[in-house]
């Protein structure tokens, strides 16, 4: 008896201690609100077609925006994740040389479906991460530039275009479920843009996007 009370008194707390343990462990799920600065390269790397004879030297670049964002994350283990992140931006595409000034495409709206792999260093810290997955880049609601009339636009198109991004960032922790979170990405993808006239394609230019995004924000993981 007094042998079996003195196993007793050896795993009773062992036993009561472990639900506290499980508790005190961070949730697999982590949501983060962040603003993002997207910052797009959007020059020209080659034209494909062009029958409106366009200034040889015609170059464009794209517009910056900042916008919020949603990112999702699930936790494998205490080093590994999965990642997605959901917004949607606005850019327009302006010629800086050969037809300067003109806006050449106004108002396209860019959703950057994007999964990275993530591996987190010191977790449970200070933790900064690494990572790296593929993007795939939707275009919609884009439109000619005003100004793209005189050249006898009617319509364009930006495609959906297939890339990858690498990713690092850093979490701080505030509590056991509250982090501060600053991240950036830079992404390696292009669009071919197509310019119409009603029907008939006469102008095809692909572009290089290549933007960095970097976002800033809070997370909780549950």
């Amino acid at each position: 008896m007094r042998k079996f009370l003195s196993i007793a008194a050896f795993v009773l707390p062992a036993l009561v201690a472990a639900p506290a343990v499980a508790q005190d462990a961070p949730g697999r799920w982590q949501v983060k609100v962040l603003g993002t600065a997207v910052l797009p390269d959007g020059e020209i790397d080659s034209v494909e077609l062009d029958t409106v004879g366009l200034p040889a030297t015609t170059q464009t670049e794209a517009n910056d925006n900042v916008v919020p964002t949603l990112a999702i994350e699930y936790f494998f283990s205490p080093n590994l994740s999965l990642e997605t992140i959901c917004c949607v931006t606005q850019h327009d595409v302006d010629a800086t040389a050969g037809l300067a000034g003109v806006e050449l495409v106004s108002d396209a709206k860019l959703v950057p479906a994007t999964l990275t792999v993530k591996y987190h260093f010191n977790p449970g810290g200070v933790s900064p991460y690494l990572g790296a997955g593929p993007t795939y880049f939707l275009f919609f609601d884009e439109e000619p530039g005003a100004a793209t009339g005189a050249l006898g636009i009617t319509d364009q198109d930006l495609s959906n275009e297939l890339g990858f991004a690498l990713q690092a960032g850093i979490d701080i922790p505030v509590s056991r479920n509250f982090a501060v979170s600053f991240d950036a990405k830079r992404y390696f993808v292009g669009t071919t843009a197509t310019f119409y006239a009603g029907n008939t394609a006469i102008i095809e230019t692909e572009h290089k996007l290549d933007p960095w995004v970097l976002s800033a924000g809070v997370g909780v993981r549950f």
